[in-house]
């Protein structure tokens, strides 16, 4: 299968929120209906790509896997087509969730989206790993009656995340700003 693109995006060696930031740049030079190829080796870049296309109106048109590198396709759509990326609301600041985490820990849930090898390496004790490419396929194992709060790198798979709940029926749900990159509370590393 020969997928005809007008523009290749080398994206590779690049983590969260890179490739999204170079794909977005790139988009917003083509022409609408125009495809660009975008190639990544973070396997986070798929549920990234997804969620950012669905959230601006661009078409995602599918993956394909070649060795480490990931091969996103993605069309731009026509001027009414597209929105701006919408954020979710509902926010917390690093801060505000530490202070949460030490008052009410038993009503809410710290769900980390992130990939697992960066879950593996650092991440805040009691959090649930659930990466965002794998969210909608187990909501189920969370508690739509608690509070939660949804974190990641840099606060951009934590804001998809959020809306994939909100729009699942978690009403009581947290985008936590800005993220592991700055967390600074306790941490822990392994599965622990």
């Amino acid at each position: 299968m020969s997928i005809k693109v007008d523009q290749v995006l080398d994206c590779k060696g690049l983590s969260c929120p890179m490739p999204i930031v170079r794909t977005k740049k790139a988009m917003d030079q083509l022409e609408a209906g125009q495809v660009i190829e975008v190639q990544a080796t973070d396997k986070g870049s798929l549920a990234d790509i997804q969620g950012w296309a669905r959230n601006t109106g661009n078409q995602y048109l599918g993956t394909k896997e070649e060795g480490d590198v990931l091969k996103h396709y993605l069309r731009k759509a026509n001027p009414g087509e597209g929105k701006e990326a919408a954020k979710f609301e509902h926010t917390i600041q690093n801060d505000e969730l530490e202070k949460a985490l030490a008052e009410n820990k038993d009503d809410m849930i710290l769900l980390d989206v992130r990939e697992p090898a960066e879950y593996e390496f650092k991440h805040i004790p009691g959090a649930v790993s659930i990466p965002l490419g794998e969210l909608e396929s187990k909501l189920d194992t969370l508690d739509k009656n608690k509070v939660i709060h949804v974190i990641c790198r840099t606060g951009s798979r934590s804001d998809m995340a959020a809306q994939i709940l909100s729009e699942k029926g978690f009403e009581r749900v947290k985008n936590v700003l800005p993220g592991m990159s700055e967390w600074i509370g306790t941490t822990e590393a392994g599965n622990q």
